[in-house]
């Protein structure tokens, strides 16, 4: 059966006993998908049911074209505050148009974003946001969407954006709070976090969602203050292709382009951890298309972008579904809920869904990874705590970007510094070790070998230049070759390239021969191409350290002077260093 097709392929090998165990899982996801269906939507100011459509559609979507049998794809806290922040750049442009539609339209758009990135095999974009800095700005929309409850908990009008604000604005109007409103978000959230706390067989926020009912109906909360959520369409939305008009296209893009990154991002690593767990592969390039099939699903029938969902698949694994027939199982009975069971769903009360974002929102809050970096990496802390700033601060959309710009400043930092070392030899030991490492190694008399542990590109030349020089300065004047050990050079670059050559040069002029060995392929293309390898001689370009220990102890005993080639006149750069091309 055609790989692009993994349900046909899986249902092909599929396992009668495997059926009632899948019909549990997919019973069990559609209950815990429930509450979060219709609480997430709230988070993007759109109405609850397109939170179902997002939950049943997009399961059919993977279920058709996902490479996994146990992974399940659905509305995801972190992507529906990035939509809420784009739904509202969009809206405010374009007032006219539909959030549904919108939301709709990115979905779709982010689905081609999906078959894109897998046909240019970008599935490992998804690890260019790194783990820190991912924990920092997923614990920052955590906080905003614990902010963003405020008024679902209080009753009050609460518009403004950011963390400070918005707590000043409930501290001018703390004496108008509804506070039999406050009272049942504040029962009903300590009912949640117990029941997590408890590891109660039934999930908090599905009791919540019963309790709420229940006591609306009983208690007439709306006819006493209480909003509740209201009418619900009793049908599940036609097929319908969403229309961009009036909507600015680049906006729409780059919208579209961050609810991509976040929701990709987030949902690989999610499906890793639990690859990791469960001992399932997990491929970040088929799982693109996955991921494709679930937002064209969602966004042809009135959803918005999904991407896997935690809690959703955890309860897959815990009931222990095999194939994406739980998936299925899933969404035929969240249909029955909104074809059935509309009417209980009109009666829930707001607070119950702030209660629900609250409580998901503090297990976004991974408080216990923030210890574990500030014990690794001080550094790392520091990034994670970037990501968190720029989400809270200056809001989601404009925290992936500084996300993103953390994360190009953190590789900067690593890159711009690598590590160096002197080798030596061991007495009584094959092989070279670094000087600083082992007290008993000593230098090979005449030949000093200098390691650089890292790429050698624009923007850390000018530091191994002045580290190279160090070396230089301190050569012992018996001295006769400095060889520069490339195994851990994978990249070079031109200016790298005529920083090279400056160093050749300048040893030079002191008597002493330069050589690279372990230069991989591509640096010493470029270095062939630079003219480069010609001035360092190809007599002084080694396979390894262990053949130029070997010619060095030749060349000595055989008493020939050190190697340094005379470039012709042909060869040699007209431009003086400071103007060579070579240098970027």
């Amino acid at each position: 059966m055609p790989a692009r097709f993994p349900l046909l392929q899986g249902f092909a090998g599929y396992k009668a006993q495997w059926l009632g165990r899948d019909a549990m899982a997919g019973l069990a996801i559609a209950a815990v998908a429930i509450p979060s269906a219709i609480a997430y939507p709230a988070i993007a100011g759109l109405p609850p049911e397109v939170g179902v459509y997002a939950s049943i559609f997009p399961l059919l979507g993977y279920a058709l074209l996902g490479p996994s049998h146990r992974l399940i794809v659905g509305p995801d806290a972190a992507t529906m505050t990035v939509l809420a922040a784009v739904l509202a750049g969009l809206v405010a442009q374009s007032p006219t148009a539909d959030r549904v539609g919108v939301a709709a339209l990115l979905a779709l758009i982010v689905g081609v974003m999906c078959v894109v990135a897998s046909a240019l095999r970008l599935g490992a974009v998804a690890a260019f946001l790194s783990r820190p800095i991912l924990i920092g700005f997923i614990g920052g929309i955590a906080i905003s969407i614990m902010v963003g409850q405020i008024s679902r908990l209080t009753g009050l009008k609460v518009s403004s954006d950011g963390l400070l604000e918005p707590l000043v604005d409930l501290a001018h109007q703390w004496h108008d709070i509804h506070w039999p409103t406050l009272a049942l978000g504040l029962g009903l959230l300590a009912l949640t976090l117990l029941l997590q706390r408890l590891k109660s067989p039934v999930p908090g926020p599905l009791v919540v969602v019963v309790l709420g009912i229940a006591a609306s109906a009983l208690f007439d909360f709306e006819g006493h203050g209480i909003k509740v959520v209201g009418a619900l369409p009793q049908a599940l939305p036609s097929l319908s292709l969403p229309s961009p008009s009036g909507l600015p296209l680049q906006n729409l893009l780059l919208g579209a382009g961050a609810l991509w990154l976040v929701s990709f991002s987030s949902g690989l690593v999610a499906a890793r951890s639990f690859g990791a767990r469960e001992g399932f592969p997990v491929d970040a390039n088929r799982e693109l298309i996955g991921f494709g099939g679930a937002n064209f699903a969602a966004g042809l029938f009135s959803g918005f972008p999904v991407t896997v969902s935690d809690s959703r698949t955890a309860i897959n694994l815990s009931v222990g579904g095999r194939s994406q027939m739980a998936g299925l199982v899933a969404a035929a009975a969240l249909a029955s809920v909104m074809l059935y069971l509309n009417d209980a769903l009109r009666l829930l009360p707001a607070p119950a869904l702030g209660a629900i974002l609250v409580a998901a929102s503090i297990g976004l809050l991974d408080l216990g990874s923030l210890r574990e970096l500030w014990r690794i990496s001080r550094m790392e802390f520091a990034f994670a705590l970037i990501g968190m700033w720029g989400a809270i601060s200056l809001g989601v959309l404009n925290g992936v970007i500084v996300a993103v710009a953390a994360t190009l400043l953190y590789v900067l930092i690593k890159e711009m510094r690598p590590h160096d070392a002197l080798l030596g030899r061991r007495p009584g030991r094959p092989g070279f070790y670094k000087l600083h490492r082992f007290k008993d190694a000593r230098p090979v008399p005449g030949l000093t070998i200098f390691l650089i542990q890292g790429s050698l590109l624009f923007f850390n030349v000018d530091y191994i230049r002045a580290r190279l020089q160090e070396v230089i300065d301190a050569l012992p004047a018996d001295t006769r070759w400095l060889l520069l050990d490339a195994s851990a050079v994978v990249q070079l670059d031109s200016t790298a390239a005529g920083m090279l050559d400056e160093v050749r040069a300048t040893l030079a002029a002191r008597g002493v021969a330069f050589g690279i060995t372990e230069l991989h392929n591509t640096p010493m293309t470029l270095l062939e191409r630079a003219g480069v390898i010609d001035r360092i001689g190809a007599n002084m370009m080694f396979d390894d350290i262990e053949e130029a220990a070997a010619q060095f102890s030749l060349r000595s005993s055989e008493a020939q002077p050190p190697v340094i080639p005379t470039p012709s006149p042909t060869s040699v750069p007209t431009a003086s260093p400071s103007s060579s091309p070579l240098r970027g």
